[in-house]
């Protein structure tokens, strides 16, 4: 419990910090306009720190931490995902000062890939542990 609460503090404080960057970025650069960098610190909150509070309250009920595939579902989910906030950060800066990286849209592809993967095996393991008894 105490892992996933550390998750989810660790989650908040960089999408606040990301929200921080993308606002003090674009005004040192002179930017008004529309990036991904916004995103950067909405996906932060929303798939790291309220996504790992709800699964803090899961695991109270379900005790899906007994799952012997948790703890390895745990680092692929945040491999993924901070791979993910890492390219919205890239893309965001690279819009800002009107750049490009011709490999960035497959880096974030995998990304996107790795947390989809990382999504689903979370449902398949939560079945498992709701549905235990019951079946």
């Amino acid at each position: 419990m105490k892992k996933l609460f550390n998750i989810s503090l660790f989650y908040l404080i960089l999408g606040l910090a990301l929200g921080v960057f993308f606002r003090e970025f674009s005004k040192f650069n002179s930017f008004d306009g529309v990036t991904t960098l916004s995103a950067a610190h909405t996906h932060t909150l929303v798939l790291g720190f309220i996504f790992f509070l709800l699964i803090m309250l899961i695991e109270k009920i379900f005790t899906i931490s007994n799952n012997k595939f948790f703890n390895t579902w745990i680092i692929i989910y945040n491999i993924g995902l901070i791979s993910l906030i890492s390219t919205l950060v890239a893309r965001g800066i690279l819009e800002i000062l009107s750049k490009d990286f011709v490999g960035l849209p497959h880096i974030a592809g995998t990304a996107h890939t790795i947390l989809a993967i990382a999504l689903i095996w979370f449902m398949l393991i939560l079945k498992k542990e709701v549905f235990k008894n019951n079946l």
